[in-house]
């Protein structure tokens, strides 16, 4: 009997995402803990939002995660001109049968890239709350519902703010995480230059990438994060740290349920990554920031000082007391 067909242990499941981890840093070197983020996203069953500026592989994460597993793949460039029927489809009348089809839109897909979110107007942004939330999409009032695993994986640029929108926070609050990309160190960035300038292009490298995990196994190991043992002291801790959130100095809205339910799905995953069967403080404490991160709206005082994100969400894992389990 196949992994696939049988019921897949804490080893097995270990294994076949190290498979992908490795799979997908053969084409996106010195990112290690980018990659890790992306695949505990997607097997938490979220979606996430890569910031970074231009050149940093946002894009090669997506198309390198999608290469490595047999899934379907579509790509959306948001521009100011694009209308929510681009995204989701529209319906059509058919002359010949008199009826209405419908002509599905890209996002009918199981990994959906949304290139620069920022760059379509809150409408066409909104068009993506539907199916980020319930997974599902509604034309014309019939709702069609989409097959596992969906996640969305929006990229923006944080410098280049002309002709953007922000994101409504209804919508960044159904983004799991918020993922920033930085610079690779320098012995990263030497082997990126050997890759791309003594071999073939990268572009054919993610070509060449195997295919590792079916649907079916992406469901598998999905479902038996959602069994890994959380002791009641770590939920106790999860929504200690949400909710001194909301009243932490500085903050004008602190995070959300939608925070918790994600930091203990998310620790689940992580300790699955680490062959666990069970969750620590310390997993909760390392999916945090990228949870936290865009739930956080911060007052104009505390970032003239300086202070962001980041910051606060370090004083608040610091500041809040770890179970010992």
């Amino acid at each position: 009997m196949s992994v696939i067909e049988q019921q897949l242990s804490i080893e097995q499941a270990f294994e076949s995402v190290k498979a992908i981890k490795e799979n997908i840093s053969k084409v996106l070197i010195g990112q290690d803990t980018i990659i890790e983020n992306a695949l505990t996203a997607l097997f938490a069953g979220g979606h996430i939002l890569l910031e970074g500026v231009p050149g940093l592989g946002k894009t090669l994460l997506v198309r390198a995660l999608a290469q490595s597993l047999q899934v379907d793949f579509s790509r959306v460039q948001f521009t100011p001109d694009l209308m929510p029927s681009d995204v989701l489809g529209h319906s059509l009348y058919d002359m010949k049968t008199g009826e209405f089809i419908t002509k599905k839109g890209p996002a009918f897909t199981n990994l959906l890239l949304a290139d620069e979110i920022n760059r379509a107007p809150a409408k066409t942004q909104s068009a993506l709350l539907e199916v980020m939330q319930e997974q599902q999409i509604t034309i014309d009032g019939d709702s069609q519902v989409l097959a596992s695993p969906f996640m969305v994986l929006a990229t923006q640029n944080p410098l280049d703010q002309e002709g953007t929108y922000p994101l409504p926070e209804a919508e960044l609050d159904r983004f799991m995480m918020k993922i920033n990309i930085d610079y690779p160190d320098k012995d990263a960035e030497i082997a990126l230059l050997k890759l791309n300038t003594e071999k073939i292009s990268n572009e054919r490298n993610i070509e060449s990438l195997p295919s590792l995990l079916n649907q079916q196994l992406i469901e598998q190991i999905k479902a038996l994060a959602c069994t890994i043992t959380v002791d009641e002291q770590i939920y106790n801790y999860a929504v200690d740290i949400v909710t001194k959130s909301r009243t932490w100095h500085g903050v004008l809205h602190g995070a959300g349920v939608r925070a918790s339910i994600n930091l203990v799905k998310a620790a689940k995953v992580n300790a699955l990554m680490n062959n666990r069967d069970f969750v620590l403080p310390d997993d909760i404490k390392v999916v945090a920031p990228n949870i936290l991160r865009h739930r956080l709206v911060l007052t104009a005082d505390l970032e003239l000082e300086g202070i962001d994100q980041s910051l606060v969400i370090e004083e608040l894992l610091q500041s809040t007391e770890a179970p010992r389990v």
